[in-house]
């Protein structure tokens, strides 16, 4: 008798250990670094993947380079360096192009993606930033022009990436505008207004502003954002100080706010995982959806200094980081496992 209490009380720790366990298993686990030496002090920006060709685009912004990765070896395989200051990108499959924003040049450079030679490019203002892309008309929404083109306004111009040419513009009351989100079933494109803590949304279609969101009572500094368009649910990024804000599509009211890590320039949300993966200086952050309503942290993963770039590939089970060259800290992209 006393040997079966022994096993069932035995039995019963282990379990609870290996339920603590699991609730405190990491949503990352670092799986590979790409040590990049050669890169000096500086920010990187953005990343597309290429999942066919088994490429990841990265901009090395403040290093003038776009480089490229091989995803089945995690190794660099070529730079792309007739470049000012990259911003974000544009991997069209089907047409084979690449697509980079360049904020100093002020100009879309487009390149063939086999060889990786220049093959166009638009002109836009300084200060070209973020984009986002619909594959329904092809058209590409970039930020330009505010405050690094020394502008009161900024502008969204919207380019045909069939023609490559500039086919619209939407002015911006402000000179501060940083990330865009597409709606897939609907006109509405919702846009992070930084220099007066709001989320805008206009018609792109007829390309008029519909509503204009604040979340100044929760944050200032809205900069990354990410959709969640099934349960209408709009994600953004705050810097001062960090957060998660998420709001009602429908209605544009404040439905959950949440500390998260500081300096945040890239978020992803996973529909399959419904979690948030949001990077911040230092930490990735990744948030549990409950409902639409509910959101809770499962984890506060360790990042590096300035490390505020990312993307998610969920086809992979992969979370790409940049990390920039600090001190004693060499440059690198951080390759992480996605646990569930």
């Amino acid at each position: 008798m006393k040997r079966s209490l022994a096993f069932l009380v035995s039995a019963s720790l282990l379990a609870f250990a290996i339920g603590a366990f699991a609730e405190d298993k990491s949503p990352l686990t670092l799986s590979d670094t790409i040590a990049l030496p050669q890169l000096h002090d500086g920010d990187f920006d953005h990343f597309v993947v290429d999942l066919k060709g088994n490429r990841l685009f990265a901009t090395a912004e403040e290093n003038s380079k776009v480089l490229v990765f091989d995803l089945k070896t995690n190794k660099l395989i070529h730079s792309i360096v007739d470049l000012k200051a990259p911003h974000s990108l544009l991997y069209r499959s089907d047409a084979n192009k690449l697509f980079v924003v360049d904020g100093d040049l002020g100009e879309v450079k487009i390149y063939a993606a086999d060889t990786y030679e220049p093959i166009g490019s638009i002109k836009l203002k300084e200060g070209a930033d973020a984009s986002a892309y619909d594959p329904k008309t092809n058209y590409l929404y970039v930020v330009n022009g505010g405050k690094d083109a020394k502008l009161p306004n900024s502008y969204i111009s919207v380019i045909d990436t069939n023609t490559g040419k500039v086919v619209g513009e939407l002015k911006i009351d402000s000179n501060d505008v940083e990330g865009i989100a597409i709606e897939k079933s609907g006109p509405r494109m919702f846009v992070d207004i930084r220099g007066n803590n709001s989320v805008e949304v206009f018609d792109r279609e007829k390309r008029t502003l519909l509503a204009t969101w604040s979340v100044a009572q929760e944050a200032k500094k809205p900069t990354a954002i990410a959709f969640d368009e099934s349960s209408h649910r709009l994600f953004v990024g705050t810097r001062d100080p960090g957060k998660l804000v998420v709001l009602d599509t429908e209605s544009g009211k404040v439905v959950a706010s949440m500390p998260a890590a500081a300096m945040v320039d890239d978020m992803a949300y996973d529909a399959a995982s419904k979690r948030i993966f949001f990077a911040g200086s230092l930490f990735i952050d990744v948030f549990q959806q409950k409902d639409a309503d509910h959101y809770v942290s499962v984890g506060h993963v360790p990042g590096a200094f300035r490390a505020k770039t990312g993307i998610l590939v969920p086809e992979l089970g992969r979370y790409y980081l940049g990390v920039p060259h600090h001190e004693k800290q060499t440059a690198e992209v951080r390759v992480y496992t996605v646990t569930q």
